[in-house]
């Protein structure tokens, strides 16, 4: 079981806890557009993974100097993450196996596909990406990305993960490294 970080990691603790499963994190991070950081031009993850919304930076006219600059910037970010939630401890060996991984949503599904190629340059056989609530375009793109997709609940009209939550308080670093060290 793999929990992206931040939010995806309470969710994949309960689903872990359910199934006795072991417990890892993936970090990765939104390359958001320096003027509207919710709009993402892609994602970034451990391992190098960098996937981008190649439509949408053409349509934007995004300089690719503009995206090089947010990714030194989040990679910077997703270091920090990394050393936060593992210290010098290693990931955990997916080599061969089937990994679940675990976000608390799904709108664009860009973090969800970097969190996906992780795994895999990681060795994973097989990959399961699991999510509670799902925009149907983030559900549909991720179908030919990881084996398989779950999702509970799909949504026609989705604004954001957010208003699927009656608290959606930011995931804290600290509530990361201790429900990772609770698994």
């Amino acid at each position: 079981m793999v929990g992206m970080a931040r939010g995806g990691v309470p969710v994949a603790h309960e689903v872990a806890e359910g199934l006795g499963a072991p417990l890892d994190v993936v970090v990765v991070r939104k390359l958001g557009h320096p003027d509207q950081p919710e709009l993402g031009l892609g994602a970034l993850g451990e391992e190098g993974v960098r996937v981008v919304n190649e439509p949408l930076l053409a349509r934007l006219a995004v300089p690719a100097e503009l995206v090089e600059q947010v990714a030194a910037r989040e990679t910077a970010e997703l270091e920090r993450r990394v050393a936060a939630y593992r210290g010098d401890r290693p990931p955990v060996d997916v080599r061969g196996r089937v990994v679940v991984v675990v976000d608390d949503g799904l709108a664009t599904g860009f973090t969800a596909r970097a969190a996906v190629e992780v795994v895999r340059r990681r060795g994973a056989a097989r990959v399961v990406l699991a999510v509670p609530i799902g925009s149907p375009e983030a559900l549909s793109s991720l179908e030919g990305v990881a084996d398989e997709v779950v999702c509970v609940e799909t949504v026609g009209r989705f604004f954001g993960i957010s208003e699927w939550y009656r608290d959606f308080t930011q995931v804290t670093d600290d509530e990361v490294a201790r429900l990772l060290a609770d698994r």
